[in-house]
This record gives structure tokens, C-alpha cells and sequence, in this order.
């Protein structure tokens, strides 16, 4: 599968299989994260990755009671660890480095014939908790992964034409 192939494929998938993710294929789309360009190169993240059914079932609770969270075999959590690093634009690097490595692991997870999920509804201090980690630092989402049960339909997406300018702002 080259990579259009996998973002044209790609999906948010909300029901997953009872099949757990081999770690073969787990240290791949791992990989495909680590491998991601951040600021300065600087890396500035980890992820938690979440198989413990009873941890997933109070990351479940965490994000507002989202059952696929809990029925995903596997969680990952993107933690920053310098949310207070401002890029020279004025923007904060963190959520922009956290979400191209794990955009690099849907795509990954989409070549091995896994499904996943972006949560953003969940609640910062609650994840914090359950998984340790220290308060300075920021979760930025949750990526729920697994087999899909179901084949989510396509998603409409805006023409080019209506997204791209040329030159200047148009």
C-alpha cells in the first residue's frame, strides 16, 4: 500500500474487534511515530501505549464514556513534554508535533489492515490520573487502535478548489 492508498483509506473507526494487536505490528506503527519531524527535531513527546483491559475501561470513563475507547485493544496516549514551548510563529509546538506522529501512526496502522480513532473528547486531569502522569505535561489525544468490526463509510471531503490558493490569500 503506498501512502495515498492508506490516507484515502483511512478511517475514524468507532468499533473494534475482539483481537488483540500483535507486537509485531505495534512496533511498527510505533515506529512510523518516531520517525515523525517535530520541532527543532526536539521530539518532545512519549506515548503510552494502553492494553490493560482495566485501564482502558478508565481511559473509557475519561473520555466522557466513549465505549470504543475501552473496546479498542489498544490506547495510545500522546503526552507533550514541553507545552510551553512557543515556535517562532507564535504557535505552540506540542499539539502540531504530537499530532504528526500520530497521524503517522494512523497511516502505518491503515497499512497493516488495523483501524483508528482521534479522541479529543476526554478529560485532562482524569487521564493525568489514571495513567501517572506528571502535571506539567499535556495529553494532547487519545488514539484508540485495533481490527474494525464495521467499515465506516467515506467521509465527505470540501473540493480542492475550495482549500488551496496560489500565491497569496485568496
Amino acid at each position: 500500500m503506498d501512502v495515498m492508498e492508506a490516507i484515502e483509506k483511512r478511517r475514524s473507526v468507532r468499533s473494534y474487534q475482539n483481537k488483540p494487536v500483535s507486537e509485531e505490528k505495534l512496533k511498527k506503527i510505533l515506529e512510523a511515530a518516531r520517525l515523525a519531524p517535530s520541532a527543532k527535531n526536539l521530539q518532545s513527546y512519549k506515548f503510552i501505549v494502553v492494553k490493560d483491559q482495566k485501564l482502558r475501561d478508565k481511559l473509557m470513563e475519561a473520555a466522557a464514556n466513549q465505549s470504543f475507547v475501552g473496546e479498542a485493544p489498544v490506547v495510545i496516549v500522546g503526552v507533550s513534554l514541553n507545552p510551553d514551548y512557543v515556535m517562532t510563529c507564535k504557535i505552540p509546538a506540542y499539539p502540531i508535533d504530537v499530532a504528526i506522529a500520530l497521524d503517522h501512526i494512523t497511516l502505518a496502522a491503515t497499512e497493516e489492515g488495523l483501524g483508528t480513532c482521534w479522541v479529543g473528547k476526554f478529560y485532562q486531569d482524569k487521564v493525568k490520573e489514571i495513567l501517572n502522569i506528571p502535571e506539567k505535561y499535556k495529553v494532547v489525544a487519545l488514539l484508540a487502535l485495533g481490527y474494525p468490526a464495521d467499515s465506516p463509510d467515506i467521509k465527505y471531503r470540501k473540493p480542492l478548489k475550495e482549500l488551496v490558493c496560489y500565491d497569496t490569500f485568496s
